[in-house]
């Protein structure tokens, strides 16, 4: 198969998996199509929203339409690195045996990922760099492909442990769930609460979206909308020569050299899933909110005057 095939099946491909998903998943398109393009890229998405927006059955419905294999992990005040990780137990003849631990399925939810303790973060954290984990001294690889998807709630901070800006940053996105609308509500309680249960068919699998992965790698982009990237990852750095007169005023920290990879590697998934062979400017912002959402920290005085990050972006296009 030529390139132009593997990109047109590409595109026929995210189509399709978009019209299994929205069977289940009423709405939530930016969500669906950021977690997808995340998926492309080999990277990993932090999926943020109040209780109810269905952000588990929007992973488990992503992960069934894939046929990759899932696991859920309940994040809690009480969880170890090894519940995560797995451990070495004692079996029957008296040898120490590894035993995998939930980390080892292609698609990993970790819900409500800042409920529990920093260490046992830094243990998912550590497999989503590395792609494996070690447990007494010995490395077990993770299976391919592999992507945690975290969620967060925003509204319930108390008993919490808030990711730090250092551990955001291995998340490619920060997707935003919203509320429904009137018409998109209506549709779900009258789908949620009949006897037809909707149920995604398989589109593809594991072995395809390893070679849909290269496929992007493969795609070229044009000097100048590299520049553009990273301009526009050097505007939000306040001090920067770039950096508008609002960036220095509002912004304490802005993004790190990752951004900018990331901004790129999302707008050249952007560009196959509308059927272009090369990514240009407005894939780039396209995708920049939530590339940057996370790794923007606003100082006081924003937070004083309810600055939205998103608008502050937006202005810097």
């Amino acid at each position: 198969m030529n390139k132009v095939e593997l990109v047109q099946e590409f595109q026929d491909t995210t189509k399709q998996l978009e019209k299994e998903i929205s069977k289940v998943i009423v709405g939530q398109k930016e969500a669906v199509n950021g977690v997808l393009i995340s998926i492309f890229c080999n990277a990993h998405s932090l999926l943020v929203g109040v209780p109810g927006l269905a952000k588990t059955l929007l992973i488990k419905t992503i992960s069934e339409a894939l046929d990759l294999s899932f696991n859920r992990i309940q994040f809690t005040p009480d969880l170890m690195p090894s519940d995560i990780t797995g451990s070495e137990i004692l079996d029957a003849s008296r040898n120490f045996k590894y035993s995998k631990g939930p980390i080892f399925a292609n698609i990993v939810l970790a819900d409500e990922i800042n409920r529990t303790p920093p260490k046992t973060q830094a243990a998912l954290l550590e497999a989503m760099q590395e792609k494996h984990v070690t447990v007494a001294g010995v490395s077990h690889p993770l299976p391919k492909p592999f992507f945690v998807l975290a969620t967060q709630n925003p509204i319930e901070q108390e008993g919490t442990y808030p990711l730090p800006e250092a551990q955001l940053d291995r998340f490619m996105f920060n997707l935003v769930l919203d509320y429904p609308s009137f018409e998109e509500e209506l549709k779900i309680i009258k789908d949620t609460t009949s006897d037809h249960i909707p149920k995604p068919n398989k589109v593809t699998g594991a072995e395809k979206i390893l070679e849909f992965q290269q496929l992007v790698r493969q795609v070229p982009v044009a000097d100048n909308v590299i520049e553009y990237a990273v301009k526009l990852v050097n505007k939000t750095r306040p001090g920067n020569d770039l950096a508008t007169n609002s960036v220095n005023e509002f912004i304490s920290y802005g993004a790190g050299p990752r951004a900018g990879q990331f901004l790129i590697s999302a707008a050249k998934c952007h560009a196959l899933m509308q059927g272009k062979m090369s990514p240009d400017i407005e894939d780039v912002q396209a995708v920049a909110i939530p590339v940057l959402r996370h790794r923007i920290v606003l100082n006081y005085k924003a937070e004083a005057e309810a600055i939205k990050v998103a608008d502050f972006i937006r202005n810097l296009f």
